[in-house]
């Protein structure tokens, strides 16, 4: 644009000096030389809206009004006739080397189409003296000093260039990745940085590829990583360096076009060293649970044999079977008898969880009616209940209801549910236990009106050792009753769920799948209440 202006600013002030130095002369040749600013107005109007349409139509403009100001100074032999190679002098400023193939064009047609005017006479006189003179000076010039500024644009424009060039590329250098481009086979183009110093150099990348650079188990990450970035556009890996067993590097790859590839790689060693003892910590910890399981697993007989001892001695000396004891040593032996049995109970507890923790905790599936061992723990906690004076009521359906399931597993479902609820209902509240079908499913439910259970407890309960409540309350139990429950519930292929609100009581729902019935066999109906026909309700009230 400024090449423009100044051709315009040198032509008008030409027009001026010639007519001021030759006023006679130059009214013939003044229109020859406003023809000249046709394309520097030209280029003020393209400017706005530049493109290379609107170039390549002002290289016409050029070529045409170079053609028309040398006809009308006298042709090919006139003073302007040097203004036929206007449109190639105005390719080089525009630039482009396809732009200055058209410009070359056009200039030539300008010459062919002087000289053919000129032939057939149908130019100007060719100015003579001072006029002629003048006019061949202003010629020559402007080509020159066009030419020149053409030359010396691209020149300026690369003084500009290069520091920018040169600063991008130390900043290229001095990041603390490593920079490639490479094929699709790992071929590396250019690389940048010096993320891995002596273990990775850039002369072994651009010698050897990137795949080169990865130890054997790395080299197929690797290329797995490179055909999904080509295929998909992107793709991360993670691999070891074939000469640095301590040292990794990540990779993050980019397609660029179908065939080519720009990657980032950073030293990961770090990073995998604290991933690989954090897995090795927790391998570790594993192992040790694992193996704590097994322990108390494995010790089942060795810790049951001498309670068992102790419970028999016990129960034979509370029966006077060898004849009376010393008031205060049959008080004893009742003491050692319950002391043992809660110690046996916990102790139980302790073995069915490290069981089904080590996986070894084998099921004894059978059909069997879900009401017998429902039953058969009600009749157990009757005396529990009693003591405590809560009323324990059973609500179960009038026909049976049949699932596959571990018999002595359900029993102890049951009792760890009631003896729960019994531990934290209040004397004179009511516990509940609902056996019903539905939907494909044995509902086992145990509500009681107690003490209930804070929001932020219901999260942790069901997890081993974990209780709800103040020190108090959590004294009364291990903590291992509901995760027994919801381990047996889920070995099962069933689930636990808890529902509660403090101060209103708690109700526990377990759920377990019941054989689909064979076909033609009718289905019997759910039952949901104690009103419902045929429903057995089992009570037991506190004596009092």
């Amino acid at each position: 644009m400024r090449w423009h202006a100044g051709w315009a600013g040198g032509v008008i002030l030409a027009i001026l000096a010639l007519s001021f130095a030759a006023p006679r002369g130059s009214a013939s040749v003044v229109p020859a030389l406003a023809v000249g600013l046709v394309p520097s107005l030209g280029a003020f109007v393209l400017h706005r809206r530049d493109s290379a349409e609107g170039r390549d139509l002002l290289l016409a403009v050029w070529a045409l009004a170079g053609a028309t100001a040398c006809g009308l100074s006298g042709g090919a032999s006139g003073p302007l006739a040097v203004w036929c190679a206007t449109p190639m002098l105005a390719a080089v400023v525009l630039g482009g080397a396809r732009r200055m193939v058209h410009g070359a064009i056009w200039s030539l047609l300008a010459v062919a189409v002087t000289g053919l005017a000129q032939a057939d006479r149908l130019t100007g006189p060719v100015p003579v003296g001072m006029t002629g003179l003048g006019l061949g000076l202003i010629g020559v010039t402007s080509i020159a000093v066009g030419l020149a500024a053409a030359l010396l644009a691209p020149l300026r424009a690369g003084q500009v260039q290069r520091p920018v060039a040169t600063f991008g590329r130390e900043v290229l250098d001095q990041q603390p990745n490593l920079i490639v481009t490479l094929d699709g086979t790992g071929r590396i183009d250019a690389v940048f940085g010096d993320a891995f110093g002596s273990h990775l150099p850039a002369a072994r990348l651009e010698r050897e590829g990137l795949l080169a650079t990865a130890d054997m188990a790395g080299r197929p990450v690797l290329e797995a990583a490179m055909a999904t970035a080509i295929d998909q556009g992107r793709a991360a890996a993670v691999f070891r360096l074939a000469d640095a067993n301590q040292t990794w590097a990540a990779i993050e790859l980019r397609r660029v076009s179908p065939t080519r590839l720009i990657a980032v790689l950073r030293d990961a060693s770090a990073e995998c060293a604290r991933e690989a003892a954090l897995e090795q910590a927790r391998a570790d910890a594993e192992a040790l649970n694992v193996g704590k399981s097994r322990f108390l697993a494995n010790m089942s007989h060795e810790l049951r044999t001498p309670l068992n001892a102790i419970m028999g001695f016990s129960d034979i000396m509370r029966q006077r079977i060898f004849g009376e004891l010393p008031p205060r040593y049959a008080e004893y032996a009742d003491l050692i008898h319950d002391a043992g049995g809660h110690l046996l109970d916990l102790i139980n507890d302790v073995l069915d969880m490290s069981k089904i923790q080590a996986e070894r905790y084998e099921l004894s599936l059978e059909r069997l009616d879900a009401r017998e061992p429902v039953q058969a723990a009600l009749r157990l906690m009757r005396v529990q209940a009693d003591d405590a004076g809560v009323q324990l009521r059973g609500l179960l359906p009038g026909e049976p209801l049949d699932i596959d399931a571990d018999r002595r597993a359900l029993k102890q479902i049951v009792l760890n549910l009631v003896s729960n609820a019994l531990k934290f209902t209040p004397q004179g509240g009511l516990v509940t236990v609902s056996l019903h079908s539905q939907a494909g499913a044995a509902e086992l439910s145990v509500a009681d009106t107690g003490l209930g259970i804070a929001a932020e407890d219901l999260q942790r309960l069901g997890q081993p050792f974990e209780q709800a409540g103040d020190s108090v309350q959590q004294g009364r139990g291990t903590g291992l009753g509901l995760s027994l429950v919801r381990a047996f519930a889920e070995l099962h292929g069933g689930e636990m769920v808890i529902e509660s609100r403090l101060g209103e009581g708690t109700a526990v729902t377990v759920r377990l799948p019941t054989p689909k019935p064979d076909e033609g066999e009718p289905q019997l109906e759910p039952d949901r209440s104690a009103a419902s026909a045929g429903a057995n309700v089992i009570a037991f009230a506190p004596q009092r």
